[in-house]
């Protein structure tokens, strides 16, 4: 039988035990807002990790790293390590953000924005921010797994088609149970991502000849793929900081990521996370990369850079068992943070935008199904139609990689914002509105353009002008003082006790 059945026979097996898995996290869920988009903040450590992990390393790594390595060789590598460098902003962080949800019962990270800064349109824009740049975010792991798809099927199944099968199984999913939902599938899907990786990667390399022969005849016959920057001029120094930079801070500016920092049940389950991440991240980065060189190897010259790993799975040496079950593993990935980025929208637009600007009065019966039956379902249409018409377009700006780094360029406009939160009682709302509007607008603008001035990239022109306007509108402003002291002494005295480090 060919791979297109077997993708399809594939599909409808994750699909059922996905189902069956959600249903199962059904009967778990309690009826408020909390339960529905935090889990009631009671997950342990295992599953909070894994669903930390699947959440951030979606068809961003197995068809978007894998293929920015194709084709821009060993920077992408250096470029994605800048992440994993990043978490340990998460030992200051972390536990802030989960002491503060206890505390004060935040549902979202704008909501603690909102109450920090004793402002509603600070949550509110917080929100908008988010509703914009995660379209574009959530659109990529559609179109990662319309490539993949295609690429396995050589052809025969079309893009739009895995695009449309995402598109079904993130609405569905996120609905049934909430973040509970999301979560068990996450620790389904995290386990199937990182055992047939590891399994696939032994094969790609013993068909190669070994790890000896491998690295001889990468250093031979595409010595380009191991020089930053490489024969094209990929990963100069401009490049690498305009991608690395929102990559950095990914893991307080993504709400889809920050929210899940309110969900461990216990200070334990909270380090669990931390370091059951830290490891899936390093192990995870090293074999997207091997894949990627793997695919410069056997097939150079691909139209697209993005099919590298479709590509690598169709190859005859490579079981159909293992090809059919890593297919599974990286679409679960990327419905896996779909799911999230619906969840986040969706909490977001009823407690931060419905609630805090609409109707402060809203129920929450009436906040779960905005989010729901509204926020969902729309928000994953407008990503679909976003899919479809990038995965249409050629060129390093429409690759996987860079789509998803432009999208956290824009969320980056808020991290002054979140330092600001919990580090400085000086902050303004005054501050955290203008940084936030106006940098965004500067990044917006520079992407839609394709504007670099001086050869500097969007993120970073929105970043410095974040900074600067968010540190000097705050200073000739008036701070919440009495809320900043209050919500900052509290963090400090738990913190004190020492059963956090």
């Amino acid at each position: 039988m060919s791979l297109s059945f077997w993708s399809w026979f594939g599909i409808g097996i994750y699909i059922v035990i996905g189902i069956i898995i959600a249903l199962l996290a059904r009967k778990k869920m309690g009826g408020g807002v909390s339960d529905f988009f935090l889990a009631g903040r009671g997950l342990g450590g295992f599953v909070s990790s894994l669903t930390y992990s699947a959440t951030t390393y979606s068809a961003f790594m197995m068809i978007g790293l894998v293929g920015l390595v194709y084709g821009t060789g060993i920077g992408s590598m250096g470029f994605e390590l800048t992440y994993l460098a990043g978490i340990f902003m998460l030992v200051f962080f972390l536990p802030r953000f989960w002491l503060a949800g206890h505390k004060y019962g935040y549902i979202s990270p704008a909501e603690l924005l909102a109450d920090r800064y004793q402002s509603k349109w600070v949550g509110g824009t917080a929100a908008i921010l988010a509703l914009v740049f995660l379209v574009p975010y959530g659109a990529v792991q559609m179109m990662g797994v319309g490539y993949l798809m295609n690429g396995i099927s050589q052809g025969a199944i079309p893009v739009f088609a895995g695009i449309l099968v995402s598109f079904v199984c993130a609405i569905a999913w996120s609905r049934i149970a909430g973040m509970r939902s999301v979560a068990w599938t996450d620790a389904f899907q995290a386990l199937i991502m990182i055992v047939t990786s590891i399994v696939l990667l032994g094969i790609v390399v013993h068909f190669l000849g070994g790890f000896g022969s491998f690295f001889s005849k990468l250093s031979s016959t595409i010595p380009g793929q191991l020089t930053v920057p490489n024969a094209k001029g990929a990963w100069g120094i401009n490049m690498f900081i305009g991608l690395a930079l929102p990559w950095l801070f990914f893991c307080i500016s993504n709400p889809q990521v920050s929210q899940r920092l309110f969900v461990p049940k216990s200070v334990t389950a909270m380090k669990q996370m931390l370091g059951g991440f830290f490891i899936f991240g390093l192990i995870y980065t090293v074999i997207c990369t091997l894949f990627g060189f793997s695919g410069a190897l056997l097939f150079p010259g691909l139209e697209k850079a993005d099919m590298a790993m479709p590509t690598l799975l169709s190859q005859s040496f490579i079981p159909t068992a293992i090809t059919i079950i890593m297919m599974v593993g990286i679409m679960a990935a990327a419905i896996s943070t779909i799911d999230s980025i619906l969840l986040s929208l969706s909490s977001m637009w009823a407690r931060d935008i419905h609630k805090g600007l609409i109707n402060s009065k809203v129920s929450e019966a009436r906040q779960l199904s905005i989010g729901q039956n509204i926020v969902i379902p729309v928000m994953a249409v407008i990503a679909l139609l976003f899919a479809w018409w990038a995965s249409g377009k050629t060129g390093l700006a429409f690759m996987i990689a860079p789509l998803s780094s432009a999208a956290s360029a824009g969320l980056l406009m808020i991290v002054p914002a979140i330092f600001g939160a919990f580090f400085w009682k000086g902050g303004t709302k005054q501050g955290v509105l203008a940084s936030t509007i106006v940098g965004a607008i500067v990044v917006l603008i520079f992407q839609v353009t394709g504007t670099k001035p001086l050869g500097w990239w969007p993120g970073v022109w929105g970043a410095v002008v974040c900074v600067v306007l968010f540190f000097g509108v705050s200073a000739v402003t008036k701070a919440p003082k009495e809320k900043a002291e209050e919500f900052m002494g509290y963090l400090k005295e738990k913190l004190a006790e020492g059963k956090f480090i």
